[in-house]
């Protein structure tokens, strides 16, 4: 009897465990979740996975937040092998699996099992520097898991969410304005913290409803100071534009580019090629002012503390348009895919408006918001709030938050309003 009842007990228990906790799977685009973190040769990696993977060199990153810890079991989707191939996988810190491809004609590729922390997990996998290249082109990882489906990641290309997935989430910082005032400037002082500041970030000081003004990142070489309005005609093809709905420039400071932009709404743009560093605290001014004809002015100025004179960067008259300074407001972003595994962070501080009068008000309460790949929770990566007496915004790096999207903040009420003698700015 007891030869008998015991195997079927054990049966009956694990038949059981497994009803209650059964095993489960994912399917992690590569498309829209890794990024190829060393090698020098740039590799292709499109919507639909890894496209191009030539060098030993080439090591990719693909990152999955965890909401708890847990066991996996991981196996590669492939859309092509290529013969007498061995590639290193692994997860974290972990131990690395080396698998060798030699003669399979499988197409999903089982790796085996790996811990998953709480928080942001990376699998890497590179070529082994015994295989051959080209190594395997993949799709999508594939992972099966017992527990709680509590993974976050960009997991559809609607509306090209693999491109903004891999951009990274934008955060912003909309700040209370008094009400019923016709507020025309505002000033803002922001700082890039050290090392926080790679290529394709933009960190925008001054917003408004109708455009935006801030400092960017575009090469090893060279960083801007940008200024746009959006044409009042809604459009991502800046050549639509009706005459009658064209930005207008006004003026512009000295060596200021200025012209047209599209593809994120249109209108007219400027900017001054300008060394600026991390580490410093720059400021921004930007007045807002109807015309009485049915049109507004835009105009934005900068300073650097090296320098006593503001520089002009730019004026546009913006038609069909009556308006003072609206939705002032501040945002970080990256726009280039390839960078969103890097992290990203600003502060703003000493915020003020004034009137068209010119008295000054003081603005010290602040709500944090993310785009829709932060607001699905496809990237996690989206922190904003008030560090150190500051407000600040971080963005990429695949850290976890500490703040909640749609939180408000308040700052001690700054003191000493700025100094600036209008009718003397250039």
């Amino acid at each position: 009897m007891k030869i008998v009842t015991l195997p079927f007990l054990y049966i009956f228990s694990l038949f059981f465990i497994q009803k209650l906790n059964p095993l489960l799977s994912i399917e992690v685009p590569i498309g829209g979740n890794t990024f190829q973190t060393k090698g020098a040769n740039l590799e292709l990696l499109d919507k639909d996975g890894i496209k191009t993977w030539t060098s030993t060199e080439s090591f990719w990153s693909t990152y999955i937040f965890s909401g708890s810890e847990k066991k996996i079991t991981l196996s590669l989707e492939l859309t092509e092998i290529p013969s007498k191939n061995k590639i290193d996988v692994w997860v974290n810190d972990g131990k690395v699996k080396t698998i060798n491809l030699k003669n399979s004609s499988d197409k999903i590729l089982k790796v085996g099992s790996f811990p998953f922390k709480k928080g942001y997990n990376i699998v890497y996998f590179k070529g082994n520097i015994k295989g051959n290249a080209p190594f395997p082109k993949i799709k999508n990882l594939k992972i099966y898991y017992q527990g709680q489906d509590d993974f976050k990641f960009v997991k559809d290309n609607i509306d090209q969410r693999f491109y903004w997935g891999r951009r990274g989430p934008s955060v912003h910082l909309s700040y209370e304005m008094p009400e019923n005032a016709k507020m025309k400037w505002f000033y803002n002082e922001m700082t890039i913290p050290k090392g926080k500041d790679p290529i394709g970030s933009y960190f925008m000081s001054n917003g408004f409803k109708e455009g935006y003004f801030g400092i960017q990142v575009n090469s090893q070489q060279e960083r801007r100071i940008l200024f746009s309005v959006w044409s009042p005609f809604p459009t991502d093809n800046p050549k639509e534009i009706p005459e009658n709905q064209k930005i207008k420039l006004l003026k512009k400071g000295e060596n200021v580019y200025t012209g047209e932009f599209g593809n994120e709404g249109s209108g007219g743009q400027s900017y001054l090629i300008y060394p600026w560093q991390s580490g410093i605290t720059y400021q921004f001014l930007t007045s807002i002012e109807p015309d009485g004809l049915g049109n507004t002015t835009y105009t934005s100025y900068f300073k650097d503390p090296e320098n006593p004179q503001w520089k002009l960067i730019a004026s546009f008259l913006r038609p069909q348009t009556n308006t003072w300074y609206t939705r002032p407001h501040s945002f970080l972003e990256n726009f280039i895919d390839d960078l969103g595994y890097l992290n990203r962070e600003v502060r703003y501080q000493n915020q003020w408006m004034a009137d068209e009068n010119g008295n000054w008000t003081a603005l010290n309460k602040a709500k944090f918001t993310g785009d829709d790949i932060a607001r699905r929770q496809y990237r996690i990566d989206a922190d904003g709030g008030i560090k150190g007496g500051y407000f600040y915004l971080s963005n990429g790096g695949f850290f976890s938050p500490t703040a909640t999207l749609n939180s408000f903040f308040s700052l001690e009420t700054p003191k000493n309003s700025p100094i600036i003698h209008f009718a003397k700015l250039p």
